[in-house]
C-alpha cells in the first residue's frame, strides 16, 4: 500500500494499490486508479518482455524466407507509431506540468513510458517476423489481446468515473444553454429518492481545495499590503507627533479605523471572481438589448392591427420575431443567473474556508470577541447576504440605464409629455431611498439581537446539563424570548417599511402612466391616446417599473452585504496567535527539553499573568507545577504551547508535545477515534494505553467497546471518563514532551494513584518522556523529580520535594495548609455506620460486598453505558452509535406543514388576505379595461370625447389599487412575523422540555441550524415568497382572463401550455425539495464541526493537527456544495423551460390577434398582447415563488420535527405548583426503586429501598461504586443529565 502511495501520489484518484471496499465489498466493483495505471497497464508489457528473449532466439533460428511489405504491414506500423507517439506525448506533458509547478505522481510518466517502449518492442517483433517469413504470431496475438482487455478495463473505469461527474462538460452546446443536461437528475428525482451517489462530485474548480487555497493567498496578499500601509501611516503620524502620548493616541485611532476595514477582503474576492462576474454582466447587457427590442416590435404589430390594408404575413412575422427575441432574452438572462449562482457557491466555499482557518489561529483575546453562535451566523446568514449581492449588484448601475432608455423611448412616443414621468420618478426615488435607509437601520438592529440570541442559545445548548440539574429552563427561556421579542419588533417595523416600499414601487407604473396620459391629453386636445401609444407606453413603463423595483432591491442587498462584509472582515482581522512565541528545536545539542529564559507572558495586552519566568526541564524528567488557585499554573502550560502572548524572553521546546487540558475536550466520535486522533492503529500499544489509563473496564461496559460513539462534548460519559480518554489520547501519540494540566482532578483517588503509577510515574508508560504535570494531588509530589511552586504568576521556589521542605518556605507552608484542610474535611462527616439508611437490591448483595468492589479497575469503570442508536438497534454497523444524523423527508412537503404555518398566522387573517388580493386584482383589471375603452374612443374633429371622465376614473382606480396593495402586502408580512414568533416559541419549548438523551443523540450543530438558518428562513423568506406567490397568482388569473376575452381561440393554446407548466413544475418541485432537504441536513455537520473546532482549537494546535481538521472541513463543505450546485441548476432548468412556454403563449396570443384583426379593436388587441408579454415573467416568478415556498417550508417542517420527540414531565400542572403545601423538613424515600438510563438498556439501580430523614448527612453513607452514587443522585434530583427512566417502584422527595 505504501508503494502504491509513493508511485501514485495522494491527490490523484485512489493512491492505494488495492482497496477491497472498492473492488469486492461493493455493488459496483472496480479497481483502484493506481491498480489500473500500474498492474493492469503493465501486465501486457511484462508478458511481452518475458517472452521476448525466447521468441527472438526462436525467430533467429527459423527462417522461412522474406515477406514483401504489404498494405497490412504499413497499417500495422502506422498504428504502432501512433500509439508510441501518444504514449510519449503523455510523458512529455506530465514532465511539462511538473516543470510548471503542477504536482504529478510518478506513475503519470512512468506508466506511459513503459507502455511506449513496449509498443516499440512489438513493432520491432512485427518487423523481425516479416524478415523471417512468419505470417502469424501467437506471442503477439496474446499480447494484443491482453492489451485490448487492459484498455477495455481502463476505458470502462473512465466511463464510470465520467458518469459520476457533472454531465455539463460533455453535453452539447444546445443542451448547455437550455440546461437540458439536467433533465436526467430531475427525472431520477421523480422516480426515486435521491441519494448522495446520485449527485455528481464537486468540480475541481469548485472544490474547497482549489478555492480556499486561492482565497488564502489573495487574502494574505491584500491584508499584508493594508498592514504595511497602516504601519507606514502610523510611522509618519508618529514623526509629526510632538509627544509620545499624542503619537500613541494617533496610532490607536488609526488601528481602530483600519481594524474593521473591509477593503482587503473586497479586493480578495474581486481578484478571485471579478473576471467571471464581468462575463456574467456581459450576458445581462445583451439580455437588455433584446428586452428593449420587444416594445419596438409591439409598436409595429399594433400598427399592423390598426392598418387593415397591411399584408397579413406582416403580423405573423412580427409575432414570430417577438417570440425569437423573447427566447434569446431568456437564454442570456438565465446564463447570467447561472453564472451568478455558481459564483455565489464559490464565494460561500471561500468564506467558510477562511472563517474556519481563522478559528484555528485566533488568540485568546480574539476568542472573547467572538462566540460559536456569531461564527455560525457568519457562515450562514452573512454568507447568504453576500451571495444575494452577486445577483443584485448589477442593478445598482444597470437599472438607472434601463430607466433612461425607457424615458427616451417614451419621449419618442409621447413627446414632451414624457418629462412629466421624470418628475414623478424623481419624486418617488428619494422616498424609496429614505425608506430603504430606515429599513437598513432596523435590519442592523435585528442582526444585533439575532447575534445576541445566537450567543445565548449556544451557551444554553452547551451547558444544558447544568441548566436542567438546576431547573433553570424557564429562566433561560424567558431571556431568549426577551431578546427574540426585541428582534421581532425590529423585523416588524422593517416589514411595514418594506410594504410601503413595495406599494410605491408597484404604484409607480400607474403614477407615471397616469401623469403622462393626463399631460398628453389635457395639454393639447388634438393629442389622441390610441392603442399604440397607450400599450407600448405601458410595456415600457413595465420595464421601467422592473428597473425601478430592482434598484432598491439592489441597494438593499448592497447595504446588507456591506454590513455582512464588515462583520466578516472584522472577524478575519481579529488578533492571531504569534506562532513564534514558542520555538521547536530538534537539535541534539540542546540538552534540556524545555527552556524558558526571562519569560513574561500575558493573555491580553492589559496585564501580564506570568512574569520573569526562568525554567529548565531536563529531558526525561517529571516536573510538578503546584500553587494556589489563580497562581498561573495552567497559564504556564499555555505559554509553553504558544497560546499566550510573549512580551519578553524566549521559550524553546525540543521535540513534539502532547497536551492534556484541565477541561477535557472530547470529539463527537468513537472512543477509538478520540484516542487515535488521526494516528494509525497499533493494537498492542493501544491496549497498553487503555490498561494504563484504566479504561478497559469502561470499554467492556460500552455496547460496541472501543467503537462506541461519544456524544458532543462527551455528554454521555462522566467527567472521569472524559479525562481518562483525554489522557489516553496524549499517551498514544508517543510524543517527546507531555504537558498535563491536572489530569487527576476528575478521577477518584485510587484511580488517580493507578494512573500515576502506570502512566505518569517513574515506572509508567511515560517514564522516559519529559512531563510537566500541573497538580493539586500532594501525595504524589515525593515521587516527582522537581517541583515548581508558583505565586501570583512568578516562580517562588523550584527544586526537589526534600529541598523545598528543608527550605521551609512558601511551598512548605502551602503543603501544611493543604494537608490541614484535608484533615478538617475528613472529620466533617460521620462514619458509615452512623447513617440510618438501608440499601437492598434484587440479588441482595451486602454492603461489604459493594465496598469491596472499589478496587482500582472496578472503580475506574464509572458505569456509564453508551446507548445504541434507536434507528437500527441491532445493526452491527451502528452498534455503539449515539448521535443521530439529520433526518431528511422524501417527496413533496406534507400538506399538514402548510396548514401548521397558516394556523400559526391565524386563519381569520388568511381569509382577510385572500379577500384583499382579490379586490386589488379586480381593481387592476378594471383599470386596464378602462384604458382599452379609452383608447378605442372615436376621434371627432381630431379630438376624443369624455377625456376628463376617462382620466378621473383611471386615476381613482389606480389610487385604490395602490392602497389595496400596501394593505395586502403588510398583512402577509406581519402575519409572517406572527407565525415566526409562534413557531420559535414552539421550537424553544420543545427543545427545553426534551430529556438529556435528546441532547446526547442530537449534535449541537443540528440545533443551532434550527435556531439560526431555519428560523431566518421563517422570519424573512417564507413571508416574502408567500406575498410574491399571491401577487403573481392573482396577476396570472387577470392575464388569462384578458387574453381569453380578447381572443377566445387562444384558450386552445393556453390550456395545454398551462398543463405543461404544471407538469414541469411538478417534476421540478419533487426533485428540488429533496435537494433542499439534503442541503439543509448537510449544513448541520459543518456547524457542528465549527463548534467542535472552536472549543478544541488549543488541543488541535498543541498536537499540530490543523491540517487534518482543515481537510475534514473541506470535505463537509464540498459535500454541501455537491447538493447546492444541482439545486442552483434546477432553478435555471425550471426558469428556462417556463419562459420558453411563456414565450409560446405570447406567440399564440399575437398569432390569434393577427388572424382576427378584422373584428378586433386595436385597444383590445393592445390590452391582450401587452398582458401576454407579462405572462412570461409572471408565470416564471409565480412558479419560482411557489418553489421557494416549498423549499423553505421545509424549515417549518424541520422546526416542528421536535414536536414528536419524547418530552419531560410538565413543569407545572394547570398553572400551579405540583406541591401546594411547602414542606417543613427535607426527607427522601425510595421503596423498591429501579432505574435504567433509557429503554432497552439494563437496570442501573435495582430495587433500591432507601430512607433519608431530615437533617441527616449521607455523603459517607453512599459508599459504593462512584457510578451508582451518580445514579442514585440523579434519581433523587428526578431529572439527571442522563435521563434515567424509572421502572415500577416508589420514590418520594420532600424538600
Amino acid at each position: 500500500m505504501a508503494a502504491g502511495g509513493a508511485l501514485c501520489g495522494s491527490r490523484e484518484g485512489s493512491a492505494e494499490l488495492w482497496d477491497w471496499n472498492q473492488t469486492w465489498y461493493t455493488s459496483t466493483p472496480r479497481f483502484t486508479w493506481c491498480f489500473e495505471s500500474t498492474v493492469i497497464a503493465w501486465i501486457p508489457c511484462v508478458y511481452l518482455w518475458i517472452c521476448f528473449p525466447f521468441y527472438y532466439l526462436y525467430l533467429r533460428h527459423r527462417k522461412n524466407g522474406y515477406i514483401r511489405i504489404s498494405h497490412i504491414f504499413k497499417a500495422k506500423m502506422v498504428l504502432g507509431f501512433t500509439l508510441v507517439i501518444l504514449c510519449f506525448s503523455n510523458v512529455f506533458f506530465a514532465l511539462w506540468e511538473i516543470s510548471h509547478g503542477i504536482p504529478r505522481a510518478p506513475v503519470f510518466f512512468i506508466s506511459p513510458a513503459v507502455v511506449g517502449i513496449t509498443m516499440i518492442l512489438a513493432m520491432f517483433l512485427i518487423h523481425v517476423e516479416r524478415m523471417m517469413g512468419i505470417r502469424s504470431s501467437g506471442i503477439l496475438l496474446v499480447f494484443w489481446l491482453l492489451s485490448f482487455v487492459a484498455a477495455v478495463v481502463m476505458f470502462s473505469s473512465k466511463v464510470q468515473h465520467a458518469l459520476e461527474r457533472c454531465p455539463e462538460a460533455s453535453s452539447s452546446f444546445l443542451s448547455k444553454i437550455t440546461y437540458w443536461w439536467f433533465s436526467g437528475l430531475v427525472w431520477k428525482g421523480c422516480q426515486q429518492s435521491l441519494c448522495m451517489h446520485d449527485l455528481w462530485t464537486v468540480r475541481k474548480e469548485d472544490s474547497s481545495e482549489e478555492i480556499v487555497a486561492w482565497a488564502e493567498r489573495e487574502w494574505k496578499k491584500y491584508h499584508s499590503r493594508t498592514q504595511q500601509k497602516m504601519e507606514s501611516a502610523t510611522f509618519k503620524k508618529g514623526q509629526k507627533s510632538g509627544t509620545g502620548i499624542a503619537e500613541a493616541e494617533e496610532t490607536e485611532v488609526l488601528l481602530q479605523s483600519e481594524h474593521s476595514s473591509s477593503g482587503p477582503l473586497l479586493k480578495t474576492f474581486w481578484s478571485m471572481f471579478g473576471t467571471y462576474f464581468l462575463l456574467s454582466t456581459v450576458c445581462l447587457v445583451i439580455c437588455d438589448v433584446f428586452l428593449f427590442s420587444i416594445p419596438k416590435l409591439l409598436s409595429l404589430f399594433l400598427e399592423f392591427i390598426e392598418d387593415q390594408e397591411a399584408p397579413g404575413w406582416h403580423g405573423y412575422f412580427y409575432a414570430f420575431a417577438m417570440f425569437l427575441l423573447a427566447c434569446l432574452q431568456t437564454l442570456f438572462e438565465q446564463r447570467y443567473m447561472y453564472m451568478c449562482l455558481v459564483l455565489g457557491l464559490r464565494l460561500k466555499t471561500a468564506v467558510t474556508g477562511l472563517v474556519y482557518r481563522k478559528i484555528l489561529v485566533m488568540s485568546n483575546a480574539s476568542r472573547k470577541a467572538a462566540t460559536v453562535g456569531e461564527i455560525v451566523n457568519l457562515v450562514s446568514v452573512d454568507v447568504q447576504k453576500l451571495m444575494d449581492l452577486i445577483i443584485y449588484f448589477n442593478g445598482t448601475w444597470l437599472a438607472p440605464i434601463r430607466i433612461i432608455i425607457c424615458f427616451v423611448f417614451l419621449w419618442q412616443l409621447l413627446g414632451p409629455s414624457a418629462l412629466a414621468s421624470i418628475a414623478v420618478f424623481l419624486f418617488l426615488l428619494p422616498l424609496n431611498f429614505v425608506i430603504t435607509k430606515k429599513r437598513s437601520q432596523f435590519q442592523e438592529i435585528q442582526m444585533k439581537h439575532k447575534d445576541e440570541r445566537a450567543k445565548l442559545t449556544n451557551a444554553i445548548l452547551s451547558d444544558i446539563k447544568v441548566i436542567k440539574l438546576y431547573g433553570w429552563e424557564k429562566t433561560f427561556m424567558e431571556k431568549v424570548l426577551g431578546i427574540r421579542k426585541q428582534e421581532l419588533q425590529a423585523l416588524k417595523k422593517s416589514q411595514i417599511l418594506f410594504s410601503a416600499s413595495l406599494a410605491s414601487f408597484h404604484s409607480s407604473t400607474f403614477l407615471i402612466a397616469f401623469v403622462m396620459f393626463v399631460v398628453y391629453t389635457l395639454v393639447d386636445t388634438t393629442h389622441v391616446l390610441d392603442a399604440q401609444k397607450a400599450f407600448v407606453s405601458l410595456t415600457l413603463i413595465n420595464i421601467l417599473n422592473t428597473a425601478h423595483s430592482f434598484l432598491p432591491f439592489s441597494i438593499n442587498a448592497a447595504v446588507q452585504a456591506k454590513v455582512s462584509l464588515n462583520r466578516l472582515a472584522a472577524f478575519l482581522n481579529l488578533e492571531e496567535l504569534n506562532l513564534e512565541s514558542s520555538s521547536r528545536n530538534t537539535s541534539d545539542c540542546v540538552q534540556a527539553s524545555i527552556t524558558i529564559r526571562n519569560g513574561t507572558f500575558c493573555w491580553s495586552k492589559e496585564n501580564s499573568c506570568l512574569r520573569r519566568i526562568d525554567l529548565t526541564v531536563p529531558q526525561g524528567s517529571l516536573l510538578a507545577v503546584v500553587g494556589q488557585v489563580g497562581a498561573g499554573k495552567s497559564s504556564l502550560l499555555s505559554a509553553l504551547l504558544g497560546e499566550l502572548e510573549k512580551t519578553d524572553g524566549c521559550v524553546t521546546m525540543k521535540g513534539i508535545a502532547a497536551y492534556v487540558p484541565q477541561q477535557a475536550w472530547i470529539q463527537n466520535a468513537s472512543v477509538e477515534d478520540n484516542i487515535l486522533f488521526g494516528k494509525e492503529m497499533d493494537e498492542t500499544w493501544f491496549n497498553r494505553v487503555i490498561d494504563a489509563c484504566a479504561l478497559q473496564p469502561d470499554l467492556e461496559c460500552f455496547p460496541a467497546g472501543q467503537k462506541s460513539e461519544i456524544g458532543e462534548k462527551g455528554i454521555n460519559i462522566s467527567g472521569g471518563q472524559k479525562q481518562r480518554v483525554n489522557l489516553a489520547r496524549a499517551v498514544y501519540q508517543k510524543a517527546s514532551i507531555y504537558l498535563l494540566d491536572d489530569p487527576l482532578s476528575a478521577v477518584d483517588a485510587h484511580v488517580g494513584q493507578h494512573i500515576f503509577e502506570h502512566v505518569l510515574g517513574p515506572n509508567g508508560l511515560l517514564k522516559d518522556k519529559t512531563r510537566v504535570l500541573v497538580t493539586h494531588t500532594v501525595n504524589i509530589l515525593p515521587q516527582v523529580d522537581n517541583i515548581v511552586f508558583l505565586v501570583d504568576g512568578t516562580i517562588s521556589e523550584i527544586g526537589s520535594y526534600q529541598e523545598l521542605l528543608q527550605r521551609n518556605g512558601a511551598f512548605a507552608e502551602f503543603l501544611h495548609s493543604h494537608i490541614t484542610a484535608e484533615e478538617k474535611a475528613g472529620t466533617d462527616f460521620p462514619a458509615i455506620g452512623d447513617a440510618r439508611c438501608t440499601i437492598t437490591s434484587r440479588n441482595g448483595p451486602s454492603q461489604e460486598k459493594l465496598s469491596s468492589d472499589s478496587s482500582v479497575k472496578s472503580s475506574a469503570m464509572e458505569r456509564e453505558t453508551v446507548p445504541v442508536s434507536q434507528d437500527c438497534p441491532t445493526a452491527p454497523a451502528t452498534k455503539g452509535r449515539l448521535t443521530k444524523g439529520e433526518k431528511t423527508q422524501h417527496g413533496r412537503v406534507n400538506t399538514l406543514i402548510y396548514a401548521a404555518y397558516l394556523k400559526a398566522m391565524g386563519l381569520p387573517l388568511c381569509v382577510y388576505i385572500i379577500l384583499l388580493f382579490t379586490c386589488q386584482q379586480a381593481v387592476s383589471f378594471s383599470r386596464g379595461y378602462w384604458l382599452s375603452v379609452w383608447t378605442d374612443d372615436p376621434v371627432h374633429n381630431g379630438t376624443q370625447q369624455h377625456t376628463e371622465l376617462r382620466v378621473a376614473v383611471f386615476g381613482a382606480l389606480g389610487v385604490i389599487q395602490a392602497l389595496g396593495r400596501f394593505v395586502s402586502t403588510a398583512a402577509v408580512l406581519l402575519g409572517g412575523v406572527l407565525a415566526s414568533h409562534k413557531l420559535f416559541v414552539q421550537l424553544l419549548r420543545n427543545v427545553a422540555r426534551s430529556p438529556m438523551v435528546f441532547f446526547e443523540q442530537t449534535p449541537i450543530g443540528n440545533l443551532l441550524n434550527r435556531f439560526s438558518r431555519e428560523m431566518d428562513a421563517i422570519d424573512s423568506v417564507i413571508p416574502d415568497k408567500l406575498k410574491s406567490l399571491l401577487g403573481f397568482l392573482f396577476n396570472l388569473l387577470e392575464i388569462y382572463l384578458v387574453i381569453i376575452v380578447a381572443t377566445p381561440r387562444a384558450a386552445m393554446a393556453i390550456v395545454p401550455l398551462t398543463v405543461l407548466y404544471a407538469v414541469i413544475q411538478h417534476f421540478y418541485i419533487i426533485t428540488s425539495c429533496q435537494l433542499r432537504r439534503r442541503e439543509a441536513a448537510s449544513r448541520s455537520p459543518i456547524y457542528s464541526h465549527i463548534s467542535e473546532t472552536f472549543q478544541g482549537s488549543t488541543v488541535i494546535r498543541a498536537y499540530k493537527d490543523q491540517e487534518r481538521f482543515i481537510l475534514k472541513n473541506n470535505f463537509l463543505v464540498d459535500e454541501n456544495q455537491r447538493i447546492c450546485f444541482p439545486g442552483a441548476v434546477a432553478d435555471r432548468w425550471l426558469a428556462t423551460n417556463l419562459e420558453f412556454l411563456g414565450n409560446a403563449i405570447v406567440l399564440f396570443a399575437a398569432l390569434f390577434a393577427a388572424m382576427g384583426r378584422t373584428h378586433l379593436s386595436p385597444g383590445t388587441a393592445g390590452f391582450s398582447v401587452s398582458c401576454a408579454l407579462q405572462i412570461t415573467g409572471v408565470l416564471n416568478w409565480m412558479v419560482r415563488s411557489w418553489t421557494e415556498i416549498e423549499n423553505n417550508i421545509v424549515s417549518v417542517e424541520r422546526v416542528r420535527e421536535y414536536l414528536k420527540t419524547p418530552k419531560e414531565a410538565p413543569w407545572t400542572l394547570n398553572g400551579k405548583l405540583q406541591d401546594q403545601v411547602w414542606p417543613t423538613a427535607g426527607r427522601i424515600e425510595f421503596r423498591n426503586y429501579s432505574l435504567r438510563y433509557r429503554p432497552n438498556l439494563e437496570l442501573a439501580l435495582k430495587r433500591v429501598s432507601l430512607t433519608i430523614n431530615g437533617r441527616e448527612k449521607v455523603r459517607k453513607a453512599i459508599c459504593f461504586r462512584r457510578a451508582m452514587r451518580c445514579e442514585l443522585c440523579f434519581a433523587v434530583i428526578g431529572s439527571g443529565p442522563h435521563s434515567p427512566c424509572p421502572t415500577p417502584g416508589y420514590s418520594h422527595l420532600q424538600a
